[in-house]
Parts: structure tokens; C-alpha cells; sequence
């Protein structure tokens, strides 16, 4: 697997990195184009917005206040999905996880993109029943499942989520935003469809989604399962399953730009995805997004990029885990520049790490002697080929996925 940085360079619209996010700071870009008054009141009361502050214990110095860091959660109901019962998983998760930074001279900007199975140590956290969990070495994606529990409330899954964030990279977060899966459907539904584009056939009878090579406009239950497939599709990591949904977001987001004259799509789209995400009150719910978004219409075009975290697979320190990965010594790396507000050095990101083999069997079990975020060589061979977008892989929202 390649973990490279690249440069995004998107003439007159380099703002579109939104979409990578998932797409939450553009919509509300849009927002401000389609409606007045009424209609940005209407869509900050669909915004749940929580105080999470007092769950999060003792976070680490926030040595640059001027910079900010914003944690993206995409959370994805578990309900009938098969083996989430065995796993813990009866609440929802968090399938996609991204760190947006933005520093305080606001003249660059950089995404970091957490793969989920990412086996991490989790904090002690408070649940929805106010008890407090026991400390436990997982996936990273377990941790809002854990804040969740007894209440599947999301903004205790976010703050369990935060925590350990901050404890395993000492990066201090300013703010979250979760955007519920479930909920884009509506998205999808409002505006007719979304392109989308496979090189190759898709059969994930999990996600029970089944799809002929080439370009298809995904109705809103095809663009739900799309998101979430992962054993149909490439090598079946989760590694390549984040490229696929950074594709499929920037395709979403590039037809809403395309709807913007016509109001009633716009604002069905809008009610829908306002209705699909959580913030933290901090932000200051649809007037706050919007500001933060402003804050990053004069970075200069090319000062914008995303990257995966470096990792190597679990199997590396216990070899019968196929199913997860583990942070590498770069990831330290990586951290302490987010940390300093410094831009992450290329050299840490060119490095080849292979990704682990997905174990088709559901998670193993957990280890008795569990590895902690930083275990893992540091040096790997070389990756192989994958028959779909891998985490280095940045497209525009105006590129095919087919197309290399």
C-alpha cells in the first residue's frame, strides 16, 4: 500500500476537498447560495448540537489555539448487519474517520484519513447509561460504538471517540462533526441519483449490493450499500474501501453544485443533509460551518491535500491477525507535526506499507498481550496491485473512478 501525499490542484474550485470530508462544509457553501433567512433557520434546527467537553477527561496542550482540528466521524447503523452482535457492535460505529487541520496562518490545509481497523489502546469512557466502560485494546472504529452504548447516543460515541483520538496521537481536537450514513439517502434521493463508476463487477452480499463494470447513477439504497461494501470489492481492506467513498463523496457533492438553480432539489438536499449530521456546540451549528468553511476559501490552490495514516498490518506482532493494522513509526511522525502546525513532511508518506489481508471470518479475537498504536516495522515491501482506488488515490469530483 502507498500512503503518498499529492497535491490537489482544482482550478476555481479547490474548495471541493470539502467533499472528502464528507461533504458538509461544502453543503453549507451551497446553503448560503440557495436560501435566505428561513431557510438557514430551518436547517440550523435540524443540527443536533452537544457539549462534549466534560467526557473527555484530560485532554492533551493545545499548543497552537489559532489552528484548528476537526474530527469527521461517519457513523453507520449496525443494526442487522451480520456478526455485529458477536463483535460488540449492536450500536452504531464509526466506518470512516478523518482529522481535518486547518493552521493558523490559514495558507494550507491537510486531511488525514484514520483507517478504522486501525487496533488501538481505548480509554475508559462514559456510555449512555452514564457508567464508565473499561479500558480495552480494539479498533479504533470501536470506540464510538463503546460511547454508544446503552443509548446509542451519538454525541457519547463522539466523545468516546475523541478521547481516543487525543490519547493515542496527543492531537488536541477542537470540534467533531458525525454525519450518519443512513441519513444521505435522502441526499442521494433529492437529487435523482449519483453517478458513480466501477472498473470492475461488484458482488458484496453483504452490503447486498451487485453491480455490472462501468458508470451507473445509484439509487439511494445502491449509494448506501456502495459506501459500506468492502469484501466484494479490490482486496476487501478498509484501506481501499476509504478511496471508494472519497470518490463517491466528491461525486455527490459535484451534482449538488450542479442542482443550484434548481431550488426545490436544493433544498430537499439541504433538509436531508442537515438532518445527517451532529455537531459540537462549539461550532456554532449552520452559521459556525459556514464561517469555517469561509476561513478556507482563501487557501491558495495545490496547499490542500489529504493522505491516509501510514500503517502496516497487525499480523507483523501477532501473526494471526489478517484483519487489522497497526500505526507505524511514521504515524508518530505525523502526529507531532499536526501537533506543531507544521505541514506533514512528503518523505513520511512516500514510504510503501503493504495493507492487511481482510480475514473474511469476521474480527479475531483479541489478544492477550495486546500491541499498543506504535508497534509495527519500519520497513515493509513493497505493495502490490489492486483492481480499485487504494488510500493514495485523489481524484476531483469531475474524474471517473474508471479512468486511472
Amino acid at each position: 500500500m502507498i500512503t503518498r501525499r499529492r497535491w490537489f490542484r482544482w482550478p476555481g474550485q479547490h474548495r471541493r476537498l470539502l467533499a472528502w470530508t464528507g461533504g458538509i462544509l461544502a453543503l453549507l457553501l451551497v446553503a448560503g447560495a440557495a436560501g435566505g433567512y428561513a431557510v438557514l433557520r430551518h436547517l440550523n434546527g435540524n443540527i443536533p448540537q452537544a457539549d462534549v467537553h466534560g467526557l473527555l477527561g484530560r485532554q492533551p496542550p493545545d499548543a497552537h489555539p489559532q489552528a484548528e482540528n476537526i474530527l469527521v466521524i461517519g457513523s453507520d447503523s449496525r443494526a442487522g448487519v451480520p456478526g455485529a452482535a458477536a463483535e460488540g457492535l449492536t450500536t452504531d460505529r464509526s466506518d470512516t474517520m478523518m482529522v481535518i487541520h486547518i493552521p493558523a496562518s490559514r495558507q494550507w490545509a491537510e486531511v488525514m484519513s484514520v483507517p478504522r481497523d486501525s487496533w488501538v489502546p481505548i480509554p475508559a469512557c462514559t456510555m449512555g447509561n452514564g457508567a464508565s466502560s473499561a479500558p480495552v485494546d480494539f479498533k479504533i472504529n470501536q470506540s464510538f460504538a463503546i460511547g454508544n452504548l446503552h443509548g446509542n447516543k451519538t454525541a457519547m460515541g463522539a466523545a468516546c471517540t475523541i478521547k481516543t483520538v487525543e490519547q493515542d496521537t496527543g492531537i488536541y481536537i477542537d470540534h467533531f462533526i458525525v454525519i450518519d450514513f443512513d441519513g444521505f439517502k435522502g441526499m442521494v434521493a433529492a437529487l435523482g441519483g449519483v453517478e458513480e463508476c466501477n472498473p470492475v463487477a461488484i458482488t458484496d452480499p453483504n452490503s447486498k449490493i451487485t453491480l455490472s463494470a462501468g458508470s451507473h447513477l445509484l439509487t439511494p439504497d445502491q449509494a448506501l450499500a456502495y459506501v459500506r461494501a468492502r469484501y466484494g470489492l479490490g482486496d476487501g481492506s478498509d484501506l481501499e474501501r476509504i478511496g471508494r467513498q472519497q470518490a463517491f463523496m466528491t461525486s455527490l457533492i459535484s451534482r449538488a453544485r450542479s442542482e443550484l438553480y434548481n431550488p426545490l432539489a436544493m433544498y430537499r438536499f439541504l433538509d436531508a443533509a442537515t438532518r445527517s449530521v451532529t455537531i459540537d456546540s462549539q461550532l456554532g451549528g449552520v452559521r459556525g460551518l459556514y464561517d469555517l468553511e469561509q476561513s478556507l476559501h482563501g487557501i491558495p490552490p495545490g496547499k490542500i491535500t489529504m493522505f491516509t495514516l501510514p500503517t502496516a498490518p497487525r499480523s507483523t506482532v501477532v501473526p494471526g491477525d489478517t484483519a487489522n493494522v497497526v500505526w507505524t513509526p511514521a504515524s508518530k511522525q505525523v502526529f507531532a507535526s499536526l501537533r506543531d502546525d507544521v505541514l506533514v513532511s512528503p518523505s513520511l508518506l512516500a514510504a510503501t506499507q503493504p495493507a492487511a489481508t481482510p480475514g473474511r471470518g469476521g474480527p479475531p479475537a483479541a489478544s492477550p498481550s495486546p500491541s499498543g498504536p506504535s508497534a509495527g516495522p519500519s520497513a515493509t515491501p513493497a505493495p502490490s496491485a489492486t483492481s480499485s482506488p487504494g488510500p493514495g488515490t485523489h481524484r476531483t469530483a469531475n474524474q471517473s473512478i474508471c479512468v486511472g
